[in-house]
């Protein structure tokens, strides 16, 4: 089947041809490098944030690679994209790398040795004249994926950032970040809390701080509600400002969601306005910062707390000069209510 023949469900794609999985990680590979660049040059994040926000998405691009490794000649399993409101692989694609990885070295006892595979290969090319068969494809894929993939560097539901010294600028002390998968919509969140700390030694306190975010900071909620479970389960802790950016969705030709921008994509991609690989980028920063102090409690177990002003928040669509073009002729309301007019990236450029 050629990418050009793709059908898909109404909430998930199986991804089922080489073709298509070529199509679809170089896709990915490619929006996301254009982001991370964007991110930088548009200055939606400071400095350090840059930085950490490029970890974090080379997490998700090592992960999705690893998933177009273990896949590729897999006939008997294939790769879902969610489509609903994402266009990233769902998120059990990330727990099923996990899991294999774990039982690595029993999978690796298990398969042809590389020495043999290779003499396989050598007298089917040269000897016989014939191509290699798709099971043997698979076991050398196997073989990289399972000699190659490093666990430690799979995009986790959710991803522990250390606790760094913060911009003079800031007027804080520390900044720490963290990253999750949400399960209910299928797309990566980066978050950073700038703060200041009462005790003597933050790293005293770290695994504190690590064990509260990640269990009320692992998933997309009103983000004053974040702020304020934060703060109120970590009582030497000042947070200051929390700034979360939603990474999508990714709006292209698997995408079957309800947002204007998708179907402006597929409705044009449809009628051969414009290429099939055709994309564009949601992006929503949402951040909230204390305005001033209080203090709670009984004469013995005074806490104090920060009172959040309104949560601020920012709509960002980022596209190739041809999308942004047709999003302001057929989806002018979008286009006015974003931060900032579309953020032009480059197009992706797909060899016939």
């Amino acid at each position: 089947m050629s990418i050009n023949h793709i059908v898909t469900p109404l909430d998930s794609a199986i991804l089922d041809s080489k073709n298509q999985y070529v199509f679809y990680h170089k896709m990915v590979d490619f929006a996301l490098k254009e982001l991370i660049v964007a991110v930088q040059q548009q200055n939606i994040c400071n400095k350090i944030e840059v930085e950490l926000f490029k970890q974090y998405s080379d997490l998700l691009l090592y992960s999705i690679e690893a998933m177009r490794i273990k896949y590729m000649y897999d006939d008997e399993d294939n790769m879902k994209v969610d489509l609903t409101d994402s266009g990233f692989p769902n998120y059990l694609e990330f727990r099923y790398l996990f899991n294999d990885l774990e039982l690595r070295d029993e999978y690796l006892g298990k398969l042809t040795p590389v020495e043999t595979l290779k003499a396989d290969f050598l007298d089917t090319l040269m000897r016989k004249k014939q191509p290699v068969s798709k099971s043997k494809l698979f076991q050398a894929a196997s073989i990289v994926y399972y000699t190659s993939v490093n666990k430690q560097f799979i995009f986790n539901r959710f991803v522990q950032g250390k606790i760094v010294t913060a911009p003079k600028e800031s007027g804080v002390n520390f900044l720490i970040s963290w990253s999750f998968y949400d399960v209910a919509h299928n797309r990566p969140f980066i978050c950073f809390m700038h703060f200041n700390y009462e005790g003597k030694e933050v790293n005293d306190y770290k695994h504190e701080i690590y064990n509260v975010l990640k269990t009320v900071a692992d998933r997309d909620m009103s983000l004053d509600t974040m702020a304020y479970a934060i703060d109120r389960k970590l009582p030497k802790v000042q947070p200051k400002q929390i700034k979360r950016i939603d990474l999508g969705p990714l709006h292209n030709v698997f995408a079957k969601d309800e947002h204007k921008v998708t179907h402006t994509i597929l409705e044009s991609i449809g009628k051969k306005e414009i290429p099939l690989e055709s994309y564009a980028i949601s992006l929503r920063v949402n951040q909230v910062t204390s305005k001033n102090e209080f203090k709670e409690g009984g004469f013995f177990s005074k806490q104090t707390l920060q009172k959040w002003d309104h949560v601020f928040k920012q709509k960002y669509v980022l596209a190739p000069h041809r999308i942004i073009q047709l999003l302001y002729n057929k989806t002018p309301e979008v286009m006015d209510n974003l931060a900032k007019a579309p953020i032009e990236v480059a197009r992706l450029k797909l060899k016939e």
